[in-house]
């Protein structure tokens, strides 16, 4: 990509690009982008409508004997600054799926392996508030590292459970 600036917008229902100024321009003057749908870029709070940014609402096509358009409300966009290369799950939640792995964490804590446990259940306890800040990219690393633990507690208290079965049998032999 190129120093210029790159630009996203809604597109049925999903959001597309990044693609350049020029392009997007291209796209609302061919009427694909309407003066109603959403567009973001770095450095926005949040996506905005075509016809609420002046630099974009030039290039909406006017109709004769048309009054000049309004900027829309934005009562808030389900869209997501695009700050990883995933794209976007836009479910029901208005997020992403991001599992904590809480409850897997607090069993291999109990029953496997508690040194190695406990960091499993801080990460696993971080998700859900990174999630409701719209750190995505950090939610997911967080769950990444609590599911990463939960497997490193459970393999190892696996193998301590089973060295002390073993050494009971040996010793009653």
């Amino acid at each position: 990509m190129t120093d210029e600036m790159q630009w996203y917008y809604s597109e049925n229902g999903g959001q597309a690009g990044p693609v350049s100024e020029l392009e997007l321009r291209g796209k609302i003057t061919a009427g694909s982008i309407k003066a109603q749908d959403l567009v973001w870029r770095e450095g926005m709070a949040e996506w905005q409508s075509v016809a609420s940014l002046p630099e974009l609402a030039n290039s909406l096509p006017s109709m004769p004997g048309e009054p000049p358009m309004a900027p829309p409300a934005a009562p808030g966009s389900p869209y997501q600054s695009p700050t990883t290369p995933q794209p976007a799950n836009l479910s029901a939640g208005g997020g992403y799926d991001i599992p904590t792995y809480l409850w897997q964490a607090i069993v291999v804590t109990i029953l496997c392996c508690w040194p190695l446990g406990i960091p499993a259940i801080v990460y696993a306890a971080k998700v859900d508030g990174l999630k409701r800040t719209g750190d995505f990219q950090a939610a997911r690393a967080a769950s990444d590292s609590a599911k990463t633990w939960c497997w490193i507690a459970f393999g190892l208290g696996l193998v301590a459970n089973l060295a002390a079965v073993a050494m009971v049998f040996a010793a009653e032999a």
